[in-house]
């Protein structure tokens, strides 16, 4: 009995950093996109784009901080990055409503949405842990026509941001 205990625990010290390296690794927990107006991965989800992985998880386009591609730099959600995929263009007000859906919540820095490479509105969270849904008032300044949104949400408590583009036709 003794003996085979031995080989058991030596069987269990061989196979312990096995199977920990041969684990996926866990991503972060907060995951996120823009739902209304349909972000492109909200369009991928619901069918109206054909595209590739993105369809099955619309929360999952994360990257470094400071990107400006609409997939977040990944390369599994290129089709994103595809401005001739043919998205639908939402037509918008000067001041429009950006509605996050958030399978799961994660403290926020800061929340951003860019036109052109340039910042149009920012909202500070300082922090704080955001609910299932957030809503942003976002006006497009002088802005008008056809325009492609950048929205970026960064964790307050990671290296990481979420990323979501919107095909909008500003007074359209």
């Amino acid at each position: 009995m003794h003996r085979k205990r031995k080989i058991a625990a030596a069987v269990g010290a061989v196979l312990a950093p096995v199977l920990a390296l041969s684990l996926p690794a866990s991503s972060a927990s907060a995951h996120g996109y823009i739902s209304s107006p349909p972000s492109r991965q909200a369009q991928c989800a619901a069918g109206t784009v054909s595209c590739g992985d993105i369809t099955y998880e619309p929360q999952s386009v994360e990257g470094p901080k400071g990107l400006t591609s609409c997939s977040g730099g990944n390369e599994r959600f290129a089709d994103l990055d595809d401005d001739a995929k043919g998205w639908t263009v939402t037509p918008v007000q000067q001041t429009t409503e950006f509605k996050w859906t958030l399978t799961a919540q994660h403290s926020t820095s800061t929340w951003q949405y860019f036109v052109g490479g340039q910042e149009i509105a920012e909202f500070d969270d300082n922090g704080a842990q955001p609910g299932a849904t957030v809503t942003h008032q976002v006006n497009f300044g002088s802005l008008t026509g056809k325009q492609k949104v950048l929205a970026v949400w960064n964790i307050a408590n990671t290296a990481n941001a979420f990323y979501a583009c919107i095909d909008v036709n500003v007074g359209g």
